[in-house]
């Protein structure tokens, strides 16, 4: 049931995702999603991943190359706990705070790096990412902005687009080459920097459908976990293109 759930769970489907979980299936209620659980499993996530990334952070004050190693282990011990959790959703209890101190190892460095180049741009990209976060969640609360099917498949196919763009550009740098423009601080750039970042906000509402349905529809309790799991990538995702954006921004000056 619960891989199932994870395949069907793809926001490109239709609204009948949760119809597999009966409310009723589960008598305990304390055995079932909530939004409450949810958000507090996701405030959880945010201090283990704060915590490691102060770790990056002063190692790499001292010596930046004392940082490298827990960055390199931050950044692939992350994206095997992801892969982890999606074959194995009944794990993400364990794996999603393994997840955040994995990834707060790597953040606290790349952070510290655009720190070096431009004064204050840490504090400025939290600030963004948490008033954006905190805006989408109100219209999204409020009824303002609406998730249907056909806006989740418009959204998912536009986060396919871009990592797709990130991998090619990826490859191409094996051979000392790459997309050009899109990584620099000219318009084509700065444009392409301002569509990631809106497409990652995007994906936050994404992510507040998920968890409102999973909870309406008698999710089992582990849940919990998968959505705050999942809010937390967007969260990075959406740090990190911001991060970007704005060292595009303070380049040109």
């Amino acid at each position: 049931m619960a891989n199932d759930f994870f395949k069907s769970s793809n926001p490109t489907l239709s609204d009948k995702t949760f119809d597999q979980f009966d409310s009723r299936a589960i008598q305990n209620p304390a055995e079932r999603m909530t939004i409450d659980g949810t958000v507090n499993k996701t405030a959880l996530l945010l201090v283990l991943l704060v915590a490691s990334a102060s770790v990056t952070w002063y190692l790499g004050s001292i010596n930046l190359a004392l940082a490298m190693p827990f960055m390199m282990v931050g950044l692939f011990g992350g994206l095997i706990s992801a892969i982890v959790i999606a074959f194995k959703p009944k794990w993400v209890g364990y794996l999603a705070p393994t997840y955040a101190i994995l990834e707060g190892l790597f953040l606290g460095g790349i952070s510290l790096f655009f720190a070096g180049m431009y004064n204050g741009i840490v504090l400025q990209a939290v600030g963004i990412t948490i008033s954006v976060a905190g805006s989408l969640l109100f219209l999204y609360k409020t009824g303002m902005v609406v998730v249907d099917q056909q806006f989740r498949t418009a959204i998912t196919t536009a986060t396919m687009a871009i990592f797709a763009v990130y991998l090619i550009s990826m490859v191409l740098s094996f051979f000392g080459t790459t997309i050009p423009y899109i990584h620099q601080g000219g318009v084509i750039g700065i444009l392409f920097s301002l569509f990631v970042v809106g497409i990652a906000a995007a994906n936050l509402l994404l992510d507040f459908d998920f968890i409102e349905k999973g909870a309406e529809s008698g999710a089992p309790k582990y849940m919990e976990w998968y959505g705050a799991f999942a809010l937390m990538v967007t969260l990075v995702w959406l740090y990190l293109e911001i991060l970007k954006l704005l060292a595009k921004l303070r380049g040109r000056d």
